[in-house]
Formats: C-alpha cells, sequence, structure tokens
C-alpha cells in the first residue's frame, strides 16, 4: 500500500465524492486523546517552574545588584551554560534567564518523542492500516496529528505565559517567551514527524529526532561561549531564545525564524509522506539487514545489539555535555568564590559547595541521573513497545522464557547505564585536567558511580510498570530521577519539611567527590530498586502478552 497509489474515493449516486469530513475528525479526535496526558502534564511543568521561580524573584535582596548582577552576565562559564543574562533585576528577566533553556529542552524533547510515537509508533504496530484503509491517504492523517501536537505545544507556551502574568511579570516579555517556548515545542513535533517519515523504526526516529534537538543546545552553548561564532544562535530554536532576549529586548524576529523553520520541516515531512511506502521509510525498510551483520546465537548477544547503538547515541551527547562542565570548572569556581553571594542561594538551592572543583562537579554529577535514568526507562519502554508490535513473538515461540529475556535485557541496560557514568566522569576529568583543575580521575569516577542507585531505582520503577502499567513504562520510570530531583530542589528552595525532602531519592545520596559515601542511603535505595524489579519480574511472567 503506498500513498501514491492509493485509490480514489468513489463517486456516490449523486454523483459527488464522499465526504472524509466525518473520517478526519475521528482521526484527530484519536490524536488528541494520544497526547492529552503528557500535553497536560507539560503545561503544569512549564507554566509552573517559572512562575515559582518570577515570585521567589522578588525575595532576593539587594546584594545582588549592581556590580554581582554585571559580573554573573560577564562570566563566560555562566554565558554558556545557562545562556546570556539579561534584565536579571527584572523578575521576568531572571525567570527566562534560569528556567528558559531547561524548560526548552523538555518542552522540545517531550514533542519530538511524542511526534515519533503517534506517528510512527502507531503506523510500526499495524493500527494505521485500518485508517489508511478508509477514505483517508496517508499525509492527511499525518498532517491531521500534526495538527495536534503542534495544538498540543501552543497549549504549553500559552500555559508558560499565563503563569509569568499570574505571577506578576510584563505581560509583553512573558507572551513572548511563552511563544518561544511553544515553537520550541512546535519544532519538536515537526522534527519527530519528519523523522518518522525517514526511518522505519520508532526508536530510531526517536533517537534522530532528540539527537537533533541536544545538537541545537550543544550550539547555542558554544555560540555563547564564543563570541565569533555568535551567528550559530540562528541556528538553534535554544539559541532564538536568547537573541529574542524576553523582558529586555523582546525582538519578534526569532519568533519569525522559529514559525518559518516549523513549518519547513511540516513540509518537508508531508512530501516525504507522499512518497513513501506505509510501514517503510527512505532511510532503511523495515527488517533490513546491514550486510555483513554477524548472526546472533545467544540472547546475550541479541541484548548487546539492542542496547549498543543506543549506548553510543547517548554516550556521545553525555561525553560531550560533561566535557564542557571539565573545562569551565575553574572558570566557575573562581566566579563563586569572588562572588560569594551567588554560592550562598546556590547552597539554599540545594547545590552545596560550588566554590570548589569538587563541590562543583559533585552538584552536576548529581544531575547526571536524568539523563541515566532516561536512558535505563526509554530500553525498558522499547521492550514494551516490541512487545506490542509482535517483535517479541518469534522469540517467545522459542524455549525461551519471558523472565530470561527480560533479564538479559536488563542486564545489557545496566551495563549501559555504568558505561554512560564512566563516560561522564572521563569526560569531566579530562576537562577539568586540560584547565588544570584539582580533580583526580579516581574522584570523577567515585562522584558518577554514586548516582547509579538512583538509576537503579529507575530501572526498578520502569521494569515494574512493564508488568503492572505497560503503557506508561517512560513516565514512571524517569520519575525516581526527573521528578525526584524537581523535587528536592523545590524542598531546599521553599524549606519544605524535612520528611518531604526524604521522598526524593537525591536526598539519599551524597555530594560525591566533595563529600563522604553515604552508605545507608545507597544501601536503602538498591533494596527499593531491587523490591521494585522483583515485583516486576514476577508480575510480568504472570500476565498476559499485548499486541
Amino acid at each position: 500500500m503506498t500513498a501514491g497509489t492509493a485509490p480514489a474515493p468513489t463517486t456516490s449516486a449523486a454523483g459527488r465524492a464522499p465526504e472524509p469530513g466525518a473520517a478526519g475528525r475521528v482521526v484527530t479526535a484519536l490524536a488528541v486523546r494520544s497526547v492529552r496526558r503528557g500535553a497536560v502534564l507539560v503545561t503544569v511543568v512549564a507554566a509552573g517552574m517559572p512562575a515559582l521561580v518570577a515570585v521567589q524573584h522578588r525575595q532576593l535582596d539587594q546584594e545582588l545588584a549592581g556590580a554581582s548582577l554585571a559580573a554573573l552576565a560577564e562570566n563566560p562559564a555562566i554565558r554558556t551554560l545557562f545562556g546570556p543574562p539579561v534584565a536579571l533585576d527584572d523578575p521576568g528577566g531572571f525567570t527566562v534567564w534560569r528556567t528558559g533553556t531547561a524548560i526548552a529542552v523538555l518542552v522540545g524533547v517531550w514533542a519530538a518523542l511524542a511526534a515519533t510515537r503517534v506517528t510512527r509508533g502507531e503506523e510500526e504496530a499495524g493500527r494505521w492500516d485500518l485508517l489508511l484503509a478508509g477514505r483517508l491517504r496517508f499525509p492527511a492523517v499525518l498532517l491531521r496529528h500534526l495538527v495536534v501536537l503542534l495544538g498540543a505545544a501552543a497549549l504549553v507556551g500559552v500555559g508558560t505565559a499565563a503563569g509569568l502574568v499570574l505571577a506578576g511579570t510584563a505581560a509583553t516579555g512573558a507572551v513572548l517567551f511563552g511563544a518561544l517556548i511553544g515553537g520550541t515545542g512546535m519544532v519538536g513535533a515537526a522534527l519527530g514527524a519528519l523523522a518518522a517519515q525517514l526511518l522505519a523504526e520508532r526508536r530510531a526516529a526517536a533517537g534522530l529526532a532528540v539527537g537533533v534537538l541536544l545538537a541545537g543546545l550543544l550550539t547555542r552553548m558554544v555560540a555563547d561561549g564564543v563570541p565569533a561564532l555568535g551567528w550559530l544562535h540562528w541556528l538553534s530554536p535554544f539559541g532564538l531564545l536568547g537573541r529574542s532576549a524576553p523582558f529586555a529586548a523582546d525582538r519578534v524576529l526569532p519568533l519569525v525564524v522559529l514559525a518559518g523553520t516549523v513549518a519547513v520541516l511540516v513540509a518537508v515531512a508531508a512530501t516525504v509522506a507522499a512518497r513513501r511506502d506505509v510501514g517503510s521509510g527512505p532511510w532503511r525498510r523495515p527488517g533490513a539487514v546491514r550486510p555483513g551483520t554477524r548472526e546472533l546465537r545467544s540472547l546475550p548477544a541479541l541484548a548487546a545489539r539492542h542496547t549498543g547503538r543506543p549506548v553510543v547515541g547517548w554516550g556521545a551527547a553525555v561525553f560531550a555535555y560533561f566535557l564542557l562542565i571539565g573545562l569551565l570548572a575553574t572558570t566557575m569556581t573562581d566566579f563563586l568564590t569572588e562572588n560569594p553571594r551567588f554560592a550562598e542561594l546556590a547552597a539554599q538551592a540545594g547545590f552545596a559547595e560550588l566554590g570548589t572543583v569538587r563541590g562543583y562537579v559533585a552538584s552536576l554529577f548529581t544531575v547526571l541521573a536524568v539523563p541515566v535514568g532516561g536512558f535505563v526507562a526509554s530500553r525498558v519502554a522499547a521492550t514494551a513497545a516490541d512487545e506490542v508490535a509482535g517483535r517479541l513473538t518469534l522469540l517467545y515461540s522459542l524455549p525461551v522464557r519471558r523472565v530470561r529475556w527480560l533479564a538479559t535485557e536488563l542486564t545489557g541496560v545496566a551495563a549501559g547505564a555504568v558505561l554512560l557514568a564512566g563516560a561522564a566522569g572521563l569526560a569531566t576529568w579530562l576537562g577539568a585536567t586540560w584547565v588544570g583543575a584539582d580533580l583526580s580521575a579516581g574522584a570523577a569516577l567515585a562522584g558518577v558511580l554514586n548516582v547509579l542507585p538512583i538509576v537503579a531505582v529507575c530501572l526498578g520503577a520502569a521494569v515494574a510498570a512493564l508488568a503492572w502499567a505497560p503503557a506508561a513504562v517512560l513516565p514512571l520510570g524517569v520519575l525516581p530521577a526527573a521528578g525526584g530531583y524537581l523535587l528536592l530542589v523545590l524542598a531546599d528552595t521553599l524549606a519544605w519539611p524535612g520528611w518531604v525532602r526524604g521522598l526524593s531519592p537525591f536526598a539519599h545520596v551524597g555530594a560525591v567527590p566533595a563529600e563522604q559515601v553515604d552508605v545507608p542511603g545507597l544501601v536503602g535505595l538498591l533494596v527499593v530498586a531491587a523490591a521494585l524489579t522483583a515485583a516486576g519480574l514476577a508480575g510480568y511472567r504472570r500476565r498476559d502478552l499485548r499486541g
């Protein structure tokens, strides 16, 4: 079945072609149902975090005025990591600088993953075959899903702007910032849709879309760190956010460029969709085997093939980011030493001892648990997707028990997580050594290994979700890391009770290598991870297969 050879609608007795409007509305409703929960959750986060920071800004004392703000704006490490600080004396400007990049990455990545899931994922599972057997052609189905995804991204932008307006910031800057956040989500959705047309597998399409977004983030960081390469801002949605400077210059041209990028990506995606076969893609056929690929003769070899390429992709991104963290070590610590008030505020937000190299890397090694936790959750979610798509049917028809295969796959995923952590430690040590910072290879390795128990909890949560809530493996698997980190920051910033802070896994790990390892805390996390994994394996063995 191809989009180009699909039969034209038949003519009715009245001499008119039947209207596909009803069928189109059903497809649109299906797309809305597929993305509504994620859209609501992301909207709440994107609206709540900036509003909270804007309110918190009013509580900052006057020590952050004048020379301190000027030093912050001129520091190259600050500019590289967070973007150029502008209008920091304004609640809205401070909020954009502190949360803008993080919110934009969250919205963009969510939109890219949602786009690949509701397009290539549904097509790969065979659920689009029935839709395409009716009056709607393939490009029309794709475009209806894209319209819903773009609308969801716009909803996130509206929520972000509304939150800032309610927090008392200037309406013009709030609307512009919300439009840029929504536009970044639209870029992510369009990238996901385009990748889904080019590649025949959902996981490959998702990796391509997210990889392009993260490459855009690195491009923005390079542009901010090297003034001669400032023109690179125009090539990245995150760079366009900085160029627009909400609450300061309020430039509209970057927003126009962002809208043009979305239009081009949507047009290319629709063009590719109109010219390809359903279930295939121009860059790779489904089930195609590369020349020279070795035969698989064992379950560990199959697990290694499943995990190998994602580890390389995630590892490259982790290595690049933490290499930059190492290179900026002395610049950041010198700045905090010269401006102790900023170090005090960082400590109140849960980032203690940033004035030393070991404290600086320890704080950022803690954040490592979020991407590595996302990696392990995504790999378990891929297993759930394989089950639904029927790719495990042949394997389970052999004398292979489900628990045995899942345990083998989890072993490969755990090994991949260790490799990612090792890549982060190696990159940080290399960067710190290059700039002469006092950080040994052993200290860097200890720091990255210290966060692995949190990753183990993520893996256990994902396995438990695979057994008991297989449709929510990814969000439940990421929750201990992403949700736990957010909870810790909020608890430290707003002085919440200790028992609330203790709900976060991050509250039970020490700031290694600046502090000693919290052995009881790590043991407790490993016990929780083991219990979740055991419950997941037991449930997976007993439940029916999906798909």
